[in-house]
């Protein structure tokens, strides 16, 4: 059986990696492909087969494919799926901002025809079950079979050796023994996700690492769609770790995320630890770009502040924090995350790959 694997366009990540790691781990007879791109190339294993994606290669090898994997729309010209292949979707998160058919603005008609043709082909989709479910069944007008098992990705936050990779991930990136590690992970914005052009983060990266002190470290994560994005120097108590591979590893490193409307807020919420919404333009994305699946201001995990200086505070005391929203994080537990228990991979493997 050949398995032909795609994450976010080329990358070794998310819930492809995580399946593909599950089912190598079973030690079946599959032949794995990955497209990647090679911008990316070093974060794959020494022993992985890939092709290029965007070239002949990726095309010759998605059509001959068995089954393919991927995390995102697959939108390459004159591709075609062959009788009898089947395409598992498992997409790259729940959706907090609208999305697809559901978003407050759509793509041209030709690009959405491209998209919708791309879910034409799935066989299944992978969903975090619950209102997860409902929300992406209805940004993608999809009505075929779901696999209502959680998200793959997050297997390593509930794992028995969840702790020792804390450890190792940390190390790696030189936070000290009993540091703070502020994880910023803001989504991108429509109108600023434009190659070629000046982006500036909503945040003062370096003022807020200052203000926090020796005692902790702010880890930068920016979206793959904002590398354009203005940042600070790396080094001394900020780390940009956008091009880290695994963002599990940084949700395991870190003791505090702080997030905007990413769907990072429904993975780090599997690990317990405070997670800290910084809506600085929260007016502008929920009424211009892309509107909400539901209130953030009464749904969120935890506070949602406006600015830098609320910000600040609220992470020079996260203890008070946490124990002040803990109902609000416990509620947004059981609405998004019930099916994350560490076991996902293995739920969506039986499915897919039965015995």
């Amino acid at each position: 059986m050949k398995v032909v694997w795609n994450s976010f366009n080329g990358r070794f990540s998310d819930n492809p990696r995580a399946l593909y790691q599950a089912l190598r781990a079973r030690g079946g007879d599959e032949q794995h492909v990955w497209l990647a791109d090679p911008r990316h190339a070093a974060a794959f294993p020494a022993d992985a087969v890939t092709v290029p994606i965007g070239t002949p290669a990726a095309v010759a090898a998605l059509e001959s494919a068995d089954v393919l994997v991927a995390n995102t729309h697959i939108q390459l010209d004159e591709w075609r799926k062959r009788p009898g292949a089947r395409y598992l979707q498992t997409w790259h998160g729940t959706p907090l901002k609208r999305i697809h058919r559901d978003a407050a603005s759509v793509p041209p008609d030709d690009v959405m025809a491209e998209l919708d043709a791309d879910i034409a082909r799935w066989d299944w989709l992978v969903t975090p079950g619950g209102e997860g479910t409902r929300l992406l069944q209805s940004a993608f007008r999809y009505d075929g079979a779901l696999l209502e098992t959680g998200y793959p990705r997050n297997d390593v936050l509930l794992a028995p050796d969840a702790d020792a990779r804390r450890a190792r991930v940390r190390a790696d990136l030189g936070i000290a023994d009993g540091a703070t590690a502020v994880l910023y992970a803001p989504t991108y914005r429509d109108d600023e996700a434009v190659p070629g052009t000046s982006a500036a983060l909503g945040l003062d990266v370096a003022a807020l690492a200052d203000r926090l002190g020796e005692g902790a470290v702010l880890l930068l994560r920016l979206h793959h769609y904002m590398g354009h994005q203005q940042r600070p120097a790396g080094g001394g108590r900020v780390r940009d770790v956008s091009g880290h591979p695994d963002i599990s590893d940084l949700y395991l490193a870190a003791d505090v995320l702080v997030t905007d409307y990413s769907s990072s807020m429904f993975d780090f919420a599997v690990t317990g630890k405070p997670i800290v919404l910084y809506a600085y333009d929260l007016e502008h994305y929920e009424g211009r770009l892309r509107g909400f699946t539901f209130d953030l201001r009464t749904g969120a995990p935890g506070p949602v502040l406006r600015d830098q200086a609320a910000l600040t505070e609220a992470l020079l005391d996260l203890p008070a924090v946490a124990a002040a929203h803990a109902d609000d994080h416990a509620r947004f537990v059981a609405r998004w995350c019930a099916h994350e228990d560490g076991h996902a991979s293995e739920r969506v493997i039986a499915a897919v790959w039965p015995g």
